[in-house]
């Protein structure tokens, strides 16, 4: 008499697992597609963060040291308007020194246009971005976040 050990899995077994795994991965699949605007949504925003943390210390630095037309960051020259960053790359770019790699940074002119960060890769690039207005006299700079295209 010839005894048998078979080990594995049946045809069936193999089949109802492959069956629950589908039906999981239908309901996972579209949480994780929506992550990649989330994500870029959180790094313009954290940028905006870093972009009034930077024009805040510059104030203070300017005010600390006496300084109006210009603070040293970091070692970095940073132009100043009304005791703020201003808009230009000289100004609140420099203060915040952004990579390169992550925001197209578009630059303003002083006090008439606002300074942008552009997020790369969005797909409605217009629509998330940072936007900077260098301070009017007696007022503090205006940072506008727009995350409605990432």
């Amino acid at each position: 008499m010839k005894v048998s050990n078979s080990r594995g899995f049946t045809l069936i077994e193999l089949v109802v697992v492959i069956t629950i795994l589908g039906i999981l991965a239908a309901f996972a699949v579209p949480k994780f597609i929506a992550l990649d605007g989330q994500a870029r949504a959180a790094t313009v925003n954290g940028l905006a963060g870093s972009v009034k943390s930077a024009a805040a210390l510059a104030r203070g630095l300017s005010m600390a040291t006496g300084n109006t037309a210009s603070v040293t960051m970091e070692g970095t020259a940073v132009s100043l308007l009304n005791n703020y960053p201003d808009a230009t790359a000289g100004g609140i770019s420099a203060a915040i020194n952004a990579s390169a790699a992550d925001f197209t940074f578009s630059a303003g002119s002083g006090t008439t246009t606002a300074a942008t960060w552009t997020k790369v890769g969005a797909p409605t690039p217009a629509n998330c971005v940072v936007s900077y207005t260098a301070a009017a006299a007696n007022a503090t700079p205006t940072v506008v976040v727009t995350t409605t295209g990432c």
